[in-house]
Order: structure tokens, then C-alpha cells, then sequence
């Protein structure tokens, strides 16, 4: 529904897409609150999902149901932990990524922890996801791990028993990470027993969606340098297109992801031959 035809709501005394202190959100409609939600969104470019529920007095989860129903509409775009109008993607700082979706990175992170041996080389991306990884092993010896991410040098600094191989090139302020031909030209030297990607997006036809090629270029990179190559995407990635550049994942991969993750969002991994689904 557009929101300019909108049935006439409890919030409109309030103002354009404000509630007022008399208003009821449990007496709006559904096509109402999407209304709403595309006003609010509208009014600053982005909105988050839990200021979206608080502001309309609703759960997270309905939020995101309407969310996901607009995406489909083409009259949003979903991002980390909320969603943005159309046109209007601005790549979330690390800083903010790192707040969002905490307990299931950190779960998807031990899990991938322990699929890593005594003497493996492992190649982690940069990214939240992959740097909670890279703490679960600054208790380890004779490992190496090779990485673009500044959060993993972070937590790895100080751990005498990994070596930790530096992908040096130009550094990305929003994302702490190392991207370009100087990171790909240290990579092309190299190769691991497992590859840990993090995304900001994941489509099963497509792959991994990033802000930039050169992101992608260096994913691409990575995927090809090792044995077995495992994806950490946490549930709200399933679907998501904020960007224009994409990693084809073309080979054999493990997707670790999270129990709020829905059979109808893993149905089309599952689909694949050479995808293997984990959910923790």
C-alpha cells in the first residue's frame, strides 16, 4: 500500500509519521503500521528495528515481518538491524555491526572455533563475525591464521602461539579491513586448510554481497586458497541485497548461521548440492 494513500490512522494528530501519547498501536492494522513504518523510515533515510518496535509498541519480530513484506515490495531495503529507503545504502561503520546480533555470532564463532585442528592454517575475512572466531583462539598453539581484518590482529596480538600473516593493502575505515592488489598479491602466495568469509548480504544464486568489488574480488581470492571454505552469516543476512557487488560461491561451502534462521530462508541453500547448512 502506498503510504500516501494510507487509511487514515490514531498517529496522524501526532504529525507525519509520529505516534502521539493517545494513540493505540494495538489497534492499528497491519497496512496501517507498514504505513508507518515507511514514514518513519522516509523522515531520516533508515530507521532501526528495535526504535521501529518501541516507537509503535510492538515486538521486534512483527517489525521484521513487516519489514521483510515491504522489502518485497521494493518500497524498502533491509540493512543491519533495520532498514533503509530505496537508494539510500550507507555501509554500517564495524563499530556499529559489532552490537548487533551478539549471542548468535558469538555461537556461530564457537562453533566454527572447534572445527579448527591443532597446526591448521586458516584464512580469516575481516568482519564482526570472523573477529569473535579469532578470539576463541587466542588460547591456541601452532596455528596459523592468515587475515585482511584488523579486529582479528586485535584479539590475536598478543597470542604467542599463533602466527598470524598480515593480507597488508589499503585499509577500508568503515569495514577494519584490507582490500586491494597488494592483499591480493600477498593471498596469491598462500593457501590453508579452511576459510572463514563473513557477508553483509547472502543469496543462494548470487553469493555474498559486499559494498565494494574490491571486497568481493578479495573474498573470491580467499574462497579459492583453501580446503574447505565455511560462510558465518548470522540470520538477519538471508536474503539481504544492500549492495551491487557480489561473491559467487561456485565450490564446495559450509553455511554456519544461527537458529532464528527460518526453513523457508535456508530452503534454497539447502537446495544446492555443494552447500552444507549448520545452524547452532
Amino acid at each position: 500500500m502506498d503510504p500516501q494513500n494510507a487509511p487514515q490512522d490514531p498517529y496522524d494528530e501526532a504529525g507525519p509519521g509520529l505516534p502521539g501519547p493517545a494513540a493505540g498501536p494495538e489497534r492499528l492494522r497491519a497496512a496501517d503500521r507498514r504505513a508507518l513504518i515507511l514514514r518513519m523510515v522516509a523522515a531520516d533515510g533508515t530507521a532501526a528495528v528495535e526504535e521501529l518496535a518501541r516507537t509503535l509498541g510492538v515486538t521486534p519480530s512483527t517489525i521484521r515481518r513487516d519489514l521483510a513484506q515491504l522489502t518485497e515490495q521494493g518500497k524498502l531495503a533491509r540493512t543491519y538491524g533495520g532498514a533503509i529507503t530505496p537508494g539510500h545504502t550507507p555501509e554500517p561503520s564495524l563499530n556499529q555491526r559489532s552490537g548487533l546480533a551478539v549471542a548468535e555470532k558469538d555461537r556461530i564463532a564457537r562453533w566454527a572455533a572447534a572445527r579448527i585442528a591443532h597446526g591448521d592454517t586458516v584464512i580469516l575475512d575481516a568482519g564482526t563475525t570472523t573477529g569473535r572466531l579469532a578470539h576463541h583462539l587466542r588460547g591456541r598453539s601452532e596455528l596459523t591464521v592468515i587475515t585482511n581484518g584488523l579486529t582479528t590482529l586485535v584479539e590475536l596480538a598478543e597470542a604467542d602461539g599463533v602466527e598470524v600473516i598480515t593480507l597488508a593493502g589499503t585499509l577500508r575505515h568503515v569495514s577494519h579491513g584490507f582490500v586491494g592488489p597488494l592483499a591480493e598479491l600477498a593471498l596469491s602466495r598462500l593457501t590453508a586448510d579452511k576459510v572463514f568469509l563473513g557477508a553483509d548480504g547472502l543469496d543462494a544464486k548470487l553469493g555474498i554481497c559486499e559494498a565494494s568489488l574490491q571486497q568481493t574480488s578479495l573474498k573470491e581470492l580467499m574462497a579459492a586458497r583453501g580446503a574447505e571454505l565455511y560462510v558465518l552469516a548470522d540470520s538477519s543476512k538471508f536474503g539481504q541485497r544492500p549492495f551491487t557487488a557480489w561473491a559467487p560461491l561456485d565450490r564446495a561451502w559450509t553455511l554456519v548461521t544461527d537458529t532464528g534462521a527460518t526453513d523457508e530462508q535456508l530452503a534454497p541453500f539447502r537446495q544446492l548440492e555443494h552447500v552444507t547448512v549448520v545452524t547452532v
